[in-house]
């Protein structure tokens, strides 16, 4: 059941996003060759301690980071600890807060020191994707044109869609109704209302679109080899235009 949030809601929601926003900006100034995933999950974690909040994914059935630190050919879930960043790698980095009772969740991929032109594009068209997607974040549009929308963007640029993973409703539960897949037939599926809050997340590979989980049971890699690269935020469906609840001022928005 997909779960319509009040403005009050939306309101306390809104703490989680801002929260989530910072930790983003923060461990973006972090990110330098030499650092570990480690280092940067008790960054997150400060941050999201320091402003009355919990993290979402830490003991989230078992996960032991407060975020997930994902390096290179690994999709998302990547587990912090002490692998030391590397000039020219990308990490994607997703992370939650609870706060006030409800979740906010986003992700995004950085550039560590000087990054291959082919990385860097990964990066921006994964970003980008996100954003023809939100166009069809509107009350009236069905969930699969956001689907739809993401899968062709990134598709006619040559890049795989992962297709076992996808984004979710988020509120007082980290993962709600509906789930969202990043590919698929617009058209299709619940009707967008306002109230809905949605996290967006596509994941997105320079290959093509088949995964595997690691032995950790949490890493989710390529199973080709190539890098993928992953942009998240919560969303809210308005009578307007959608409010993105993970976004710092510092980020481009419709």
């Amino acid at each position: 059941m997909i779960v319509i949030k009040s403005s009050k809601e939306i309101e306390l929601m809104q703490e989680s996003g801002r929260i989530v926003a910072l930790v983003h900006e923060t461990i973006k100034k972090a990110i330098k060759p030499g650092v570990t995933t480690g280092e940067l999950d008790r960054i997150a974690e400060a941050v999201i301690t320091e402003n009355g909040a919990v993290p979402s994914f830490k003991g989230y059935h078992g996960f032991p980071g407060s975020i997930c630190a994902s390096i290179n050919d690994q999709v998302i879930h990547g587990i912090p600890g002490d692998i030391k960043l590397s000039e020219g790698d990308i990490i994607s980095i997703d992370v939650g807060a609870f706060k006030n009772g409800y979740h906010a969740d986003a992700a995004r991929t950085h550039p560590v020191g000087n990054v291959s032109e082919a990385a860097a594009n990964l990066i921006k068209v994964t970003e980008e994707s996100f954003f023809e997607g939100l166009k069809y974040c509107r009350k009236g549009y069905r969930l699969s044109d956001v689907s739809h929308a993401i899968q062709k963007y990134s598709e006619d640029r040559g890049y795989g869609v992962v297709r076992d993973f996808v984004g979710h409703g988020v509120g007082r539960q980290l993962h709600e109704d509906p789930p969202i897949p990043n590919y698929g037939a617009p058209g299709r599926g619940p009707r967008l209302e306002n109230g809905m809050v949605l996290a967006i997340e596509p994941m997105i590979n320079q290959g093509d679109h088949r995964v595997k989980v690691l032995d950790d049971d949490w890493t989710v890699v390529t199973l080709d080899g190539l890098w993928s690269a992953h942009y998240e935020h919560t969303v809210v469906i308005t009578e307007d235009e959608p409010l993105l609840l993970t976004c710092s001022t510092n980020e481009v928005t419709l």
